[in-house]
C-alpha cells in the first residue's frame, strides 16, 4: 500500500503599510508577545496565547545583535521604511504533520528557516503555534516573519532596489538628453541624468523563490516523515500545477483560543515539558484516557499524583542517562565499523604493495596510485577513532553494535512511555481546577438527589 498524499498548506504573504499593517503588530501575533510600535505609538496585545508552542529569532551573521530582540528588530524595520505604501515584511504560514512532537518540531523548522532564509541574509522571526478547531482537530503549524531589505555588511539596512546605468559601445554612462535644449537634463538638485533601469537588490521577491521554498519545505516534512515510518506524502504543488481538475480542500483553520468542552482536556502547550516529546497529543486531550491513566495507576488524588510525578521524573532521568551512555557507545562502534569499511581495502592494498619487489612493485603501485595515496590519511582516522591499546576487532564490534542497538531501543521504548505517564500527569494537572470544579459538581447534583429522596420517603411516611 503506497504513501497517502496530504495537500501542504504554504502561504507567502506581504505585510503592507498601505493596507494599514504593522511588522511590529504581526510580530506580536505570531509570538504572542505584548509588543509596542515606535511608528504608530500602539500597543499589540495577543488575544491568544495558548497555543504558543516555541517562538524564535534567527539572524544572519551581519545583524546587530540587538536584534535578537523582537521589539528592537522590527521597530527598526518599521522606522527604515518611511513610504506610506512601504512593503515591511514578508509572511510565511505553513502546516506541519500532526504526528510529530513538538521537539522535532523546532528541530526541523529551525533547519528549514536557517537553509532557506538566514543564509541569504534575512533576518527570521518565526513561531510554532498548535490549535485546535472547533472539532477537537489539532493543527500544527508554523508562522515564519521575514526582512525585505538587506543588511550591509556593518549592519545597516541597505537599500530594496538599485540603479544600473546604461552605458555605451565604450561603456560609459549614457546622459538623458531634454529634448527643447539638446542638452543633458538634469534633476532638482542640479544633478546630471544618466539613463538606467532599476532592479531588485536581491532575488528575494522572485516568484521562483517561493515555489522552492515550497517544494524545500514539503521535501523536508516528506524526509522526516519517511524516517518516523509516516506512510503521509506532502505534495507542495497545487492541483492546477499536478493537472488535476478538483477544487483544494480547505485547511482546518487556526483557532487559537483553546475551548472547554465535555469530555476533552486542555493542553498546557507552553508549559508542558513532556508533553513537547509527545505525538499523539489529541488522545492525552480525551478524558477516558486520562480516567485509564489515573485508574491503573491507583491514583487516588492530586497529591498522589505529585508524587508519582516525582518518581517518574526520577526514572526517566536514570532512563535518559543510560540511554545517552549507549547511544554514544553505539555511535563510536558504528562509525569504527564505518571507518574501517573504508580502511581495510585501502590497508589490504598497501600490504600487497609491500609484499612486492622490483618491477612488479612499480606496476602495481602504478595501478593502485590512488589507492596508496588514500593509506596515511586513513590509518591515521582509523587509529584516532581506536582507543588507548584497542584494536581492530570488526566481527567483534558488530556483535556488540547488535546488542547494544536492541538495550539502546529498549530503553528508548521505556522512555517514551515514562515520558507519556510525565504528559499525562501535566495535562491532568494542568486541568486541575476544571476537574475539581467538575467533581464537586458531580457531589452537589448526588447530594441534592439524595435529599430529594429522602424527602419523599418522609413525605411517604406521613401518608
Amino acid at each position: 500500500m503506497g504513501n497517502v498524499t496530504k495537500q501542504a498548506s504554504t502561504r507567502f504573504s506581504i505585510v503592507k503599510r498601505s493596507k494599514g499593517q504593522s511588522a511590529v503588530e504581526k510580530a506580536s501575533y505570531i509570538s504572542r508577545s505584548i509588543l509596542v510600535s515606535e511608528f504608530d505609538g500602539q500597543t499589540y496585545r495577543p488575544k491568544y496565547h495558548e497555543d504558543l508552542v516555541h517562538s524564535e529569532i534567527t539572524l544572519p551573521p551581519n545583524a546587530p545583535k540587538e536584534y535578537a530582540d523582537r521589539a528592537t528588530l522590527w521597530n527598526a524595520v518599521e522606522l527604515s521604511e518611511k513610504g506610506q505604501k512601504s512593503q515591511l515584511a514578508r509572511m510565511l504560514k505553513a502546516s506541519l504533520p500532526n504526528e510529530w512532537s513538538y521537539e522535532l518540531a523546532e528541530e526541523v523548522v529551525r533547519d528549514y528557516v536557517q537553509r532557506n532564509f538566514v543564509d541569504k541574509g534575512m533576518c527570521a522571526d518565526w513561531a510554532i503555534h498548535d490549535s485546535e478547531n472547533d472539532k477537537g482537530q489539532r493543527n500544527l503549524h508554523i508562522h515564519v516573519l521575514l526582512t525585505m531589505r538587506p543588511l550591509t555588511e556593518n549592519g545597516e539596512w541597505g537599500a530594496k532596489q538599485k540603479k544600473i546605468y546604461d552605458l555605451d559601445e565604450n561603456g560609459e554612462k549614457i546622459p538623458v538628453i531634454d529634448k527643447k535644449t539638446g542638452q543633458q537634463k538634469v534633476d532638482k538638485r542640479n544633478r546630471k541624468q544618466w539613463k538606467c533601469q532599476t532592479a531588485n537588490s536581491t532575488d528575494w521577491n522572485s516568484k521562483e523563490n517561493a515555489k522552492m521554498w515550497r517544494k524545500d519545505l514539503a521535501d523536508t516534512i516528506n524526509a522526516t516523515n519517511e524516517q518516523l515510518g509516516i506512510a503521509l506524502h506532502w505534495e507542495h504543488r497545487s492541483f492546477k500545477e499536478q493537472g488535476i481538475d478538483r477544487e483544494p480542500t480547505i485547511h482546518i483553520g487556526a483557532i487559537a483560543k483553546v475551548r472547554e468542552r465535555k469530555g476533552r482536556l486542555d493542553l498546557p502547550i507552553v508549559s508542558g515539558k513532556h508533553l513537547r516529546k509527545i505525538s499523539d497529543r489529541t488522545a492525552l486531550q480525551s478524558a477516558d484516557n486520562a480516567e485509564k491513566f489515573i485508574t491503573t495507576r491507583k491514583i487516588d488524588s492530586f497529591e498522589s499524583l505529585v508524587n508519582f510525578t516525582a518518581d517518574r521524573e526520577q526514572k526517566y532521568s536514570q532512563l535518559e542517562t543510560v540511554h545517552l551512555s549507549k547511544g554514544q557507545k553505539l555511535n563510536r562502534l558504528k562509525e569504527l565499523s564505518k571507518m574501517y569499511a573504508l580502511f581495510a581495502p585501502i590497508q589490504a592494498t598497501y600490504k600487497e604493495s609491500q609484499s612486492l619487489k622490483g618491477l612488479a612493485k612499480m606496476r602495481y603501485d602504478k595501478e593502485h596510485k590512488d589507492s596508496l595515496s588514500k593509506y596515511p590519511e586513513l590509518k591515521e582516522r582509523m587509529q584516532s577513532l581506536l582507543q588507548n591499546g584497542e584494536k581492530i576487532t570488526p566481527k567483534q564490534w558488530k556483535a556488540e553494535i547488535q546488542s547494544l542497538q536492541s538495550e539502546y531501543d529498549s530503553i528508548g521504548r521505556e522512555q517514551t512511555k515514562t515520558a507519556t505517564e510525565l504528559a499525562y500527569a501535566e495535562v491532568i494537572s494542568y486541568n486541575r481546577k476544571n476537574l475539581e470544579r467538575e467533581l464537586q459538581n458531580e457531589s452537589r447534583q448526588h447530594n441534592r438527589q439524595q435529599n430529594k429522596t429522602k424527602r419523599r420517603g418522609r413525605n411517604l411516611m406521613k401518608i
